[in-house]
């Protein structure tokens, strides 16, 4: 096989799991859009869609210029704004975008967003913040977190925050009843899986395909370091901010486990780091 075939097979290959995991946003997004889970109704009346979490991560954001990468429809991107930040959000799912166009001009918002892959932002968007902000649920469709934290280094001024709050790849080596280890922990290769519902409503009338890896926290560490971040805090946490997982119950206003691992695993974990000055 060529070079120049080789290339094209990767090309596609890459082209593939883009459109694929696209169209399985797209295809939830109506549901996730009417769940209870967003509960837009609420959002609507000012109620912020960001947790304590990432929010005492944030500090105080007042007059700050914020990228908030796969930002889906764009809730935590406004509520970011409602704290005075001035944000932009990215997101690959055109239909996702609408909707967060939607939700900006009935919240009299000024967050803007682009609709792109965020590998390509560089074609979209040429510009430096003094935060980059992604959260739960985001790094697991993307391959290579090289190229990830690439564009973070990219559009971090100097000293500048990257945020980071995500669920601890410990809780992905599971099945979905969290009875038995079922995944490598490390990035071993693509995840092709069907499923039938979503997180946001797991009785909803859909199926949609996803391609997604598993990430270990020292490869998302090293990517960052790599890239001329300087890694400032790591915590982990025994709960998740979200009802999006089987078996799982509320232990207190807004955390919950899975019943029968209690606080015995992580769930969630955070960085937070900096852009190094150059000398």
């Amino acid at each position: 096989m060529s070079i120049l075939e080789m290339f094209k097979r990767k090309m596609n290959k890459e082209l593939n799991y883009i459109e694929i995991n696209r169209q399985s946003w797209n295809n939830r997004i109506d549901s996730h859009f009417h769940s209870d889970f967003y509960n837009v109704e609420s959002f609507l009346k000012s109620k912020s869609s960001l947790n304590e979490i990432e929010l005492k991560l944030l500090g105080d954001i007042k007059g700050q210029s914020i990228l908030h990468l796969q930002c889906h429809f764009g809730q935590d991107t406004i509520s970011l704004d409602r704290l005075g930040a001035k944000v932009i959000g990215v997101d690959f799912s055109d239909k996702a975008i609408e909707r967060a166009k939607e939700l900006s001009e009935k919240t009299e918002s000024d967050a803007e967003f682009i609709c792109c892959d965020i590998y390509d932002l560089p074609k979209h968007l040429n510009m430096k913040f003094d935060i980059v902000f992604t959260s739960y649920g985001t790094i697991g469709w993307l391959p290579d977190l090289d190229k990830w934290a690439k564009i973070i280094s990219k559009y971090l001024k100097p000293g500048g925050k990257f945020i980071f709050a995500e669920f601890h790849p410990f809780v992905w080596m599971f099945d979905d009843n969290f009875e038995k280890i079922k995944y490598n922990y490390f990035n071993t290769e693509a995840i092709v899986e069907t499923e039938n519902g979503t997180y946001a409503d797991r009785n909803a009338k859909i199926t949609q395909e996803n391609i997604c890896w598993n990430h270990s926290i020292s490869e998302v560490i090293n990517s960052l370091i790599r890239n001329g971040l300087e890694i400032n805090s790591l915590n982990e946490f025994d709960y998740s901010p979200y009802d999006c997982f089987n078996r799982i119950i509320e232990v207190e206003i807004k955390k919950y486990r899975i019943e029968h691992l209690d606080s015995k695993i992580p769930m969630v974990y955070t960085i937070k780091a900096a852009k190094k000055n150059k000398k």
